[in-house]
């Protein structure tokens, strides 16, 4: 992950949680509760691919697990952002631009669905039964609800400000790097200007030598 787009990410991630725990959290609706840091963290990671995802998941997660008035389990909530930040990476579009409304509304309607079961096995791993006196069917239908009610006015503006912001002014990109396709970033760079720079050399040299011979 590039150190360009740590400030971005964290700033994000902090006015999620700011949302998250003063606005979202204190509106007692039925069922879930609107997940903000799940959808800016789908946002980074179609963005940023599976590893930025990745980070960027454990790092939101992490935080909330610590910020009050969290009570449970630290680390729990950081696995679940991990793992979706991670999967939503994989799905990444070419060159981190969405060209489909639809692919990004599915994204965040599976990522909440599968947030929200793994966040209750986890839970229940750990002891945690909430879940159940709430009903799990409930609570993975109104998180569905409410994060794609929420995800068309915040997972495009989390692209943009992730694409605009974090890119790494001395890096210049190229096909090599983690943008878009496929290479070996920096080394497979340095090993073809090597190769482009030798390969006239050796002509010439070749061409010396036989003017050499009789």
């Amino acid at each position: 992950m590039r150190l360009a787009r740590i400030p971005v990410s964290a700033a994000l991630i902090l006015l999620g949680l700011i949302l998250q725990v003063s606005v979202f959290g204190r509106l007692q609706l039925p069922g879930a509760t609107p997940d903000i840091l799940l959808l800016v963290v789908v946002g980074l990671a179609m963005v940023y691919g599976p590893t930025g995802g990745c980070l960027v998941g454990f790092a939101a997660g992490l935080l909330a697990d610590v910020a009050p008035p969290s009570d449970h389990a630290i680390g729990r909530y950081a696995l679940v952002l991990c793992l979706m930040g991670y999967a939503a990476g994989l799905l990444r579009p070419e060159h981190g631009r969405q060209r489909s409304v639809s692919g990004a509304l599915l994204v965040v309607s599976v990522a909440a669905i599968a947030s929200t079961l793994l966040y209750a096995m986890v839970g229940a791993l750990v002891g945690d039964t909430a879940a159940r006196h709430v009903g799990l069917g409930s609570l993975v239908l109104t998180a569905m609800l409410y994060d794609l009610l929420l995800a068309p006015f915040v997972v495009p503006v989390v692209m943009v400000l992730g694409r605009r912001f974090g890119k790494d002014p001395v890096a210049a990109a190229g096909p090599g790097d983690d943008e878009g396709g496929p290479g070996l970033g920096t080394l497979a760079r340095y090993r073809t200007t090597r190769d482009a720079a030798s390969r006239p050399m050796y002509k010439k040299k070749r061409l010396l030598g036989a003017g050499k011979r009789p």
